[in-house]
């Protein structure tokens, strides 16, 4: 393998044909750029320069190298100003794991928003619950995580991360349409205790399946949950096919099946959705993605608490 300084000194001699030059510009002594040069020579295995009167020129086999090293300095150099400049300037690549719910309804916009404010950035998206994006970005595999917070099941909070709230989101019940309860615009779930029904709910593994259980249970109703899948399309699908009930959030509701009715519960049940990232990794390119988000979320449901629509990372 070639050293970057070797490289550096034979990228020298090429343009200024001289050792003496050579060792000027790089800032070195002319015995310290020869030593690099007979170091390159035994690493290359030939000979690189040859006398040429007061000066030296490249021999064959110099050529070849010295082109190569020129490309691979230029290469460096480019490195190095992509990385200054994501201190100053929004580019990417920037890796954001968010919940399915705001894949499906935020980031098609919100991306959109990005691509035409900043198109040197380049966004990485991959959908996850907030155990698996949390420890992702801990571990530096993201740059932002967008997760949920269930009343009383809050997303987990790593040290040393900084988070700030995307917007809050109410659920409903889904019913099927020929249910009693589906006449009417509101049910208190406290009624659900004698409803008899059967639930649909997302996978054990989550807090989304968690906190509905324990919800229903602090109002007295124990859920019969006979069907475990994770999607609220699919819930909707099952209310609508299978006669279930289902708690679904407003920001996730796809089209509504023909056999499904909608209906608002007190007392009225929500979440929150949060941006997080590492406080130590703020850079431009997480701030325009936190507000792309922000601003996506405020178009789609404006905020109950109208001075959240002004937050913006620290700058």
């Amino acid at each position: 393998m070639f050293g970057i300084a070797r490289l550096q000194a034979l990228h020298a001699v090429a343009t200024h044909r001289t050792v003496g030059k050579a060792a000027a510009s790089l800032h070195l002594t002319p015995s310290a750029v020869s030593q690099q040069l007979a170091s390159l020579e035994r690493e290359a295995g030939a000979a690189l320069t040859e006398p040429a009167g007061r000066g030296i020129r490249l021999t064959p086999a110099g050529i070849v190298l010295a082109e190569h090293a020129t490309a691979v300095l230029d290469r460096l150099a480019t490195a190095r100003r992509d990385l200054d400049r994501l201190d100053d300037d929004v580019v990417g690549p920037v890796r954001i794991g968010a919940i399915p719910t705001t894949v499906h309804a935020l980031a098609p916009a919100a991306l959109a928003r990005l691509r035409q404010a900043h198109p040197d950035l380049v966004v990485l998206l991959d959908d996850g619950e907030a155990e698996e994006t949390l420890p992702a970005l801990v571990a530096g595999d993201l740059e932002l995580a967008v997760v949920e917070n269930w009343e009383g099941l809050p997303a987990p909070a790593p040290a040393r991360t900084s988070r700030t709230q995307l917007c809050e989101d109410v659920l409903d019940l889904a019913l099927p349409r020929e249910h009693p309860l589906a006449a009417s615009g509101t049910v208190a779930l406290a009624d659900l205790a004698d409803a008899d029904l059967t639930w649909v709910a997302d996978t054990r593994s989550t807090r989304a399946h968690d906190w509905l259980i324990d919800r229903l249970r602090r109002e007295g109703v124990e859920p019969r949950v006979t069907c475990r899948v994770c999607g609220f399309a699919i819930h909707l699908e099952l209310v609508g096919g299978a006669g279930l009930a289902a708690m679904v959030p407003r920001l996730a509701r796809p089209a509504i099946p023909h056999g499904v009715r909608m209906v608002e519960t007190t007392p009225v049940l929500s979440r929150t959705v949060d941006a997080v990232w590492r406080s130590d990794r703020e850079t431009p390119a997480v701030r325009a993605a936190v507000r792309a988000f922000r601003a996506t979320a405020d178009a789609r449901n404006p905020p109950r608490n109208p001075s959240m629509s002004g937050w913006a990372p620290a700058s």
